[in-house]
């Protein structure tokens, strides 16, 4: 079954590539959709035809840049129940966990992560668009279109740490600089925004505090929130841990504020543990690194936490079955 997304993700699609000289319907023809599709307000499309139509879009009108430019324009009203309800939230950090918890209404395939280590906090975009391929237009759109509504939320004045990208950086980065600054990184693991901790106690502007108890009753009514799942949590202390050398069980119970017996319990009811929740997150990570020819081998063994190359490339043929060179070539994924 296909994972959907609300066709507001593609506002000002048509006006974009019609303003190109371009005929949207043999773009929209291959990947099964219509102009009603996205003409018609708030109707759900599949994900991964909208990630198709963009690539496709891209190609079609030679712009490198054609997801930025379609998220130019986006403002609050296009997260409807959610940015309605983002009026009630005081600040950014409790605008950023209602968006992560309420993201379904929007997207059954996008998934926001946030985590918060060491002074910076991470926000994450997890897509599953059901299909190959890396969807850079997709992705970078979904990206600066995050960016421009926290600084909707909190001033234009406020800029990221980094903004990550997976994919490799395009051959002109002109307008890439533009909208998305100059703090932009390709290459990299996840695909989001790191910033500092403190940013996210930033006021949120939009807040009216004679509307907040009537924002959150709204968006309750609406849908229930995607439950907080505590294992996701961990899973981002260690992806976030792994680098530094100090993934332990300690240490995430510390991160966390409880002791080591409540991490273990709460993993046992689960039924996992936290050396199984560890190598899976590190194999999850391994297969996304190797699988890139933008790291070194010696890198990606110290991004997950081992001392040595050779740890590394021994646990990495009993996860595998092959070294990391040579399933590095059987499984390049061309960026």
């Amino acid at each position: 079954m296909a994972l959907l997304v609300r066709n507001a993700a593609l506002t000002g699609y048509l006006d974009l590539i019609r303003s190109r000289g371009v005929d949207p319907l043999p773009l929209l023809r291959p990947v099964g959709l219509r102009v009603a599709d996205l003409a018609v307000h708030n109707q759900w499309i599949a994900i991964a035809a909208a990630a198709q139509l963009l690539e496709l879009s891209a190609a079609a009108t030679g712009l490198e840049d054609f997801g930025l430019r379609l998220a130019e324009n986006r403002r609050v009203s296009n997260l409807g129940p959610i940015g309605i309800a983002a009026q009630g939230e005081p600040d950014m950090r409790s605008v950023l966990r209602m968006f992560s918890r309420y993201q379904h209404l929007r997207s059954e395939a996008i998934h926001i992560r946030i985590a918060e280590t060491d002074g910076l906090a991470t926000v994450k975009f997890d897509f599953n668009l059901d299909a190959a391929g890396d969807f850079r237009q997709f992705t970078e759109m979904t990206v600066d279109a995050f960016l421009r509504l926290i600084q909707i939320i909190v001033g234009n004045h406020w800029k990221p740490v980094t903004v990550c990208l997976m994919h490799d950086a395009p051959a002109d980065l002109t307008l890439h600089y533009r909208f998305l600054g100059n703090a932009i990184r390709f290459g990299e693991e996840f695909n989001g925004i790191v910033l500092h901790s403190s940013d996210l106690d930033a006021p949120n502007c939009l807040c009216d505090p004679l509307f907040q108890p009537f924002a959150k009753q709204y968006i309750e009514t609406i849908a229930s929130p995607r439950p907080e799942d505590e294992l996701d949590r961990i899973r981002d202390l260690i992806e976030t841990m792994l680098p530094t050398g100090r993934c332990s069980l300690q240490q995430i119970a510390k991160t966390l504020g409880v002791n080591r017996v409540t991490v273990y319990r709460l993993l046992a009811r689960s039924n996992t543990s936290f050396s199984a929740v560890l190598n899976a997150t590190r194999a999850e990570l391994a297969r996304r690194y190797v699988g890139h020819r933008t790291r070194s081998l010696t890198e990606i063994a110290e991004l997950l936490g081992f001392s040595e190359l050779s740890a590394f490339s021994r646990w990495f043929r009993i996860e595998f079955g092959s070294s990391p060179t040579a399933w590095r070539a059987d499984h390049q994924s061309g960026g």
